[in-house]
């Protein structure tokens, strides 16, 4: 894991702070191929390039975003902003239940769409994979 995001969990509160250490434990393990750093102050996983999932602090919570997370087709995850990005929020550790996130990030890998060159293609998304 990148030292940016130990010192970004440094940060937290303690509870706050073992959110964060599990998720990206688990994020870590399911990604093994995948970049991790702070984009616009909050740490995120990239695949070639391209960010799936991530994770930053509410007021009242860690929310765990994934890019792509609207394709997924997952109950636990809610839809966010007008792309195809789904969040879900934990405000203690016993809520982060490992085989979900396991089971979305297998989807975050299997199922893209192109962020990376969202600028480029002004606002207009394609579908990786």
């Amino acid at each position: 894991m990148h030292p940016d995001i130990q010192a970004y969990h440094a940060k937290q509160t303690p509870a706050d702070a073992a959110i964060c250490d599990l998720l990206a434990k688990l994020i870590c393990e399911s990604l093994p191929d995948a970049e991790n750093k702070i984009w616009h102050a909050h740490p995120v996983w990239f695949l070639e390039g391209n960010p799936v999932v991530g994770y930053s602090k509410l007021k009242n919570c860690i929310r765990l975003l994934f890019w792509s997370g609207q394709s997924f087709e997952e109950e636990g995850l809610h839809n966010e902003g007008s792309f195809k990005a789904a969040e879900i929020r934990y405000t203690s550790v016993d809520e982060v239940k490992p085989k979900d996130l396991k089971r979305w990030l297998k989807k975050a890998e299997q199922i893209q769409w192109d962020y990376k060159n969202i600028v480029k293609r002004r606002g207009v998304l394609e579908r990786l994979k």
